[in-house]
Protein backbone atom coordinates (compact mmCIF):
# COMPACT_ATOMS: atom_id res chain seq x y z
CA UNK A 1 0.00 0.00 0.00
CA UNK A 2 1.81 3.17 -1.16
CA UNK A 3 0.91 6.87 0.60
CA UNK A 4 -1.59 7.89 -2.28
CA UNK A 5 -3.88 5.17 -1.40
CA UNK A 6 -7.27 6.10 -0.24
CA UNK A 7 -8.21 4.87 3.38
CA UNK A 8 -12.21 2.85 3.14
CA UNK A 9 -13.76 5.91 4.90
CA UNK A 10 -12.34 7.95 1.90
CA UNK A 11 -13.63 5.99 -0.57
CA UNK A 12 -16.69 5.50 0.99
CA UNK A 13 -16.89 9.08 0.74
CA UNK A 14 -15.49 9.92 -2.99
CA UNK A 15 -16.49 6.18 -4.91
CA UNK A 16 -20.26 7.89 -5.27
CA UNK A 17 -18.87 10.44 -7.34
CA UNK A 18 -17.10 8.47 -9.58
CA UNK A 19 -18.81 7.31 -12.47
CA UNK A 20 -19.24 3.72 -13.87
CA UNK A 21 -20.58 3.64 -17.45
CA UNK A 22 -21.62 0.58 -19.80
CA UNK A 23 -18.05 0.19 -21.04
CA UNK A 24 -16.59 2.46 -18.32
CA UNK A 25 -13.90 0.46 -15.41
CA UNK A 26 -15.45 -2.67 -13.61
CA UNK A 27 -16.65 -1.00 -9.65
CA UNK A 28 -13.28 -3.28 -8.33
CA UNK A 29 -10.70 -1.28 -10.78
CA UNK A 30 -12.60 1.99 -10.16
CA UNK A 31 -10.54 2.37 -6.85
CA UNK A 32 -7.53 1.33 -8.03
CA UNK A 33 -7.62 4.23 -11.12
CA UNK A 34 -8.91 6.92 -8.93
CA UNK A 35 -5.84 6.47 -6.72
CA UNK A 36 -3.62 6.25 -9.66
CA UNK A 37 -4.55 9.76 -10.33
CA UNK A 38 -4.19 10.73 -7.19
CA UNK A 39 -0.85 9.18 -7.13
CA UNK A 40 -0.03 11.28 -10.40
CA UNK A 41 -0.79 14.60 -9.05
CA UNK A 42 0.55 13.83 -5.40
CA UNK A 43 3.64 13.27 -6.43
CA UNK A 44 4.26 15.14 -9.28
CA UNK A 45 5.64 12.25 -11.13
CA UNK A 46 4.72 11.04 -15.01
CA UNK A 47 1.64 8.85 -16.38
CA UNK A 48 4.50 6.53 -17.25
CA UNK A 49 6.11 6.51 -13.56
CA UNK A 50 2.61 5.18 -12.42
CA UNK A 51 3.62 2.26 -10.40
CA UNK A 52 1.53 -0.86 -12.02
CA UNK A 53 -0.27 -1.75 -8.44
CA UNK A 54 -2.67 1.13 -9.67
CA UNK A 55 -3.14 -0.72 -13.51
CA UNK A 56 -1.97 0.20 -16.73
CA UNK A 57 -0.60 3.68 -17.35
CA UNK A 58 -2.42 4.83 -20.72
CA UNK A 59 -5.97 3.35 -19.01
CA UNK A 60 -5.44 5.59 -15.95
CA UNK A 61 -4.65 8.77 -17.85
CA UNK A 62 -7.70 8.14 -20.37
CA UNK A 63 -9.68 7.77 -16.97
CA UNK A 64 -8.76 10.91 -15.78
CA UNK A 65 -8.90 12.54 -18.89
CA UNK A 66 -12.78 11.13 -18.95
CA UNK A 67 -13.02 12.28 -15.36
CA UNK A 68 -11.97 15.47 -16.19
CA UNK A 69 -14.19 16.56 -18.97
CA UNK A 70 -17.49 14.88 -17.03
CA UNK A 71 -16.82 17.46 -14.17
CA UNK A 72 -16.73 14.86 -11.89
CA UNK A 73 -13.60 16.69 -9.86
CA UNK A 74 -15.79 19.83 -9.76
CA UNK A 75 -18.35 17.95 -8.61
CA UNK A 76 -15.98 15.92 -5.48
CA UNK A 77 -15.29 19.04 -4.36
CA UNK A 78 -18.89 20.45 -4.09
CA UNK A 79 -19.52 17.48 -2.55
CA UNK A 80 -16.63 17.68 -0.11
CA UNK A 81 -17.41 21.34 0.71
CA UNK A 82 -20.92 20.49 1.26
CA UNK A 83 -20.25 17.25 3.59
CA UNK A 84 -18.06 19.30 5.62
CA UNK A 85 -20.43 22.32 5.82
CA UNK A 86 -22.77 19.44 7.01
CA UNK A 87 -20.59 18.46 9.70
CA UNK A 88 -19.92 22.10 10.79
CA UNK A 89 -16.35 21.50 10.20
CA UNK A 90 -15.52 24.03 7.24
CA UNK A 91 -14.10 27.28 8.26
CA UNK A 92 -14.66 29.20 4.85
CA UNK A 93 -12.60 32.25 6.60
CA UNK A 94 -9.73 30.43 5.67
CA UNK A 95 -10.90 29.96 2.11
CA UNK A 96 -8.10 31.67 -0.31
CA UNK A 97 -9.44 32.58 -3.97
CA UNK A 98 -5.96 33.03 -5.17
CA UNK A 99 -2.72 33.05 -3.77
CA UNK A 100 -0.11 33.12 -6.83
CA UNK A 101 2.23 35.88 -6.91
CA UNK A 102 4.07 37.13 -10.53
CA UNK A 103 8.15 37.65 -9.67
CA UNK A 104 9.09 40.58 -11.34
CA UNK A 105 12.85 40.20 -13.33
CA UNK A 106 15.84 40.96 -10.98
CA UNK A 107 16.38 44.31 -12.83
CA UNK A 108 13.03 45.79 -11.96
CA UNK A 109 13.90 46.09 -8.17
CA UNK A 110 14.97 49.80 -9.04
CA UNK A 111 16.44 51.89 -11.36
CA UNK A 112 19.87 53.99 -10.43
CA UNK A 113 20.17 57.15 -12.56
CA UNK A 114 22.70 59.98 -12.82
CA UNK A 115 21.71 63.26 -11.52
CA UNK A 116 22.22 64.86 -14.88
CA UNK A 117 19.87 61.94 -16.74
CA UNK A 118 17.63 62.35 -13.85
CA UNK A 119 17.52 66.06 -14.05
CA UNK A 120 16.66 65.79 -17.87
CA UNK A 121 13.88 63.49 -17.97
CA UNK A 122 12.47 65.92 -15.42
CA UNK A 123 12.40 68.63 -17.48
CA UNK A 124 11.24 66.91 -20.45
CA UNK A 125 8.26 65.74 -18.42
CA UNK A 126 7.94 69.39 -17.12
CA UNK A 127 7.91 70.82 -20.82
CA UNK A 128 5.59 67.83 -22.29
CA UNK A 129 2.91 68.90 -19.75
CA UNK A 130 3.16 72.41 -20.52
CA UNK A 131 2.58 71.49 -24.19
CA UNK A 132 -0.04 69.32 -22.86
CA UNK A 133 -2.01 71.92 -20.80
CA UNK A 134 -1.22 74.87 -23.45
CA UNK A 135 -3.38 72.75 -26.44
CA UNK A 136 -5.90 72.02 -24.05
CA UNK A 137 -6.19 75.96 -23.34
CA UNK A 138 -6.01 76.20 -27.50
CA UNK A 139 -9.17 73.37 -28.04
CA UNK A 140 -11.18 75.29 -25.50
CA UNK A 141 -10.38 78.66 -26.87
CA UNK A 142 -11.54 77.27 -30.81
CA UNK A 143 -13.46 74.63 -30.26
CA UNK A 144 -11.67 72.94 -33.69
CA UNK A 145 -9.45 70.26 -32.68
CA UNK A 146 -7.65 70.14 -36.04
CA UNK A 147 -5.67 73.35 -35.24
CA UNK A 148 -3.73 71.78 -32.72
CA UNK A 149 -2.12 69.42 -34.74
CA UNK A 150 1.24 69.48 -36.45
CA UNK A 151 0.20 69.72 -40.18
CA UNK A 152 -2.32 71.96 -39.87
CA UNK A 153 -0.10 74.56 -38.03
CA UNK A 154 2.41 74.09 -40.94
CA UNK A 155 -0.48 74.18 -43.76
CA UNK A 156 0.89 70.57 -44.52
CA UNK A 157 -2.63 69.10 -45.13
CA UNK A 158 -2.23 66.68 -48.04
CA UNK A 159 0.90 65.11 -46.62
CA UNK A 160 1.54 62.07 -45.28
CA UNK A 161 -1.69 62.40 -43.46
CA UNK A 162 -3.92 62.01 -46.68
CA UNK A 163 -1.88 59.14 -47.99
CA UNK A 164 -2.80 57.32 -44.94
CA UNK A 165 -6.44 57.63 -45.01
Amino acid sequence: MTRAQLTDQEWEFAGPYLPVGMYGPYPERLRQQFEGVIWRFKTGGQWREMPAEFGAWPTVHNRFRQWRDAGVFEALLEGMIAETAHRGEVDMSLVSVDSTTARAHHDAAGIHLDEDVLTALEKAAAEEEKARQKGARRKDRTGDLSKMTPSAKSGAASGAHANSA
